[in-house]
């Protein structure tokens, strides 16, 4: 069985861990999540990885939940706090869309940078769910008025939106190239001493960290009622069968 998660160490110190599941659009499946972490704490037992950079094969960064197999939110919360608290910076590489508990992947990371052809959307309230988990590593760093907006419409946004509201922290223009963007990040860094990169990470995460711990429990637990919940199985089977839930008008 081909695994779900790629990791491989460049001789720069940066270690590269690629979301490999294209057929269910990198979505948050048991095993994908259990495999992103076991990746990461290789990384972080590497005294050669300087930082992490966490990215994705096909057009779809991260779907969110697998809503034909979700993993367990215990779980993607346990992954979440890993990131926050991984000793070496996670930096997102998107190039593609981003959706859902994707969302909340890119928010964990301390560096999330784009290519103009992403798009975003908090997609739960259309779904019978909330984005409960993943509230935690996004509304630390998003503009209040531009979280109330997109969490509860669903609405999708581009890259130029998602920097401008915090999701982000850089974007390629239309003419330029994620990695071009990325170069001065990555090169900065590799610079860094590894105990500086640590206690740094550990000062400008601990919002989020926090968040996490304070209401992980409530939040996951919410998680699960909404998925067990009847508007949620009329949500998500509407979506299989490209269809409007019964409760539009």
């Amino acid at each position: 069985m081909a695994p779900l998660v790629h990791a491989a160490r460049a001789a720069t110190g940066i270690t590269t861990l690629t979301l490999d599941s294209p057929a269910n659009r990198n979505a948050l499946s048991a095993r994908l999540v259990a495999e992103l972490r076991e990746a990461l704490a290789g990384a972080a037992a590497d005294p050669g990885t300087r930082a992490v950079l966490l990215t994705h094969a096909g057009n779809t960064f991260c779907a969110g939940a697998d809503l034909k197999s979700p993993c367990d939110p215990a779980d993607f919360l346990a992954l979440l706090r890993e990131i926050t608290a991984l000793p070496k910076p996670v930096v997102a590489r998107v190039t593609g869309h981003v959706r859902a508990g994707g969302l909340g992947l890119l928010g964990a990371c301390d560096i999330a940078a784009a290519g103009p052809q992403s798009s975003y959307a908090f997609t739960e309230t259309h779904l019978g769910l909330a984005p409960a988990v993943i509230s935690m590593t996004v509304l630390p760093r998003l503009d209040p008025r531009a979280a109330s907006r997109y969490l509860l419409t669903a609405e999708t946004f581009d890259a130029a939106e998602a920097a401008r509201i915090g999701l982000l922290t850089t974007h390629a223009d239309a003419d330029a190239d994620v990695d071009t963007v990325l170069a001065p990040v990555l090169e900065g860094l590799r610079k860094a001493s590894p105990q500086a990169l640590a206690e740094t990470k550990a000062m400008v995460a601990a919002g989020v960290r926090e968040a996490l711990d304070r209401d992980g429990a409530r939040l996951t637990e919410l998680s699960a009622r909404l998925f067990a919940s009847d508007e949620a199985r009329e949500g998500i089977t509407a979506r299989f069968e490209r269809r409007d839930p019964s409760w539009v008008r």
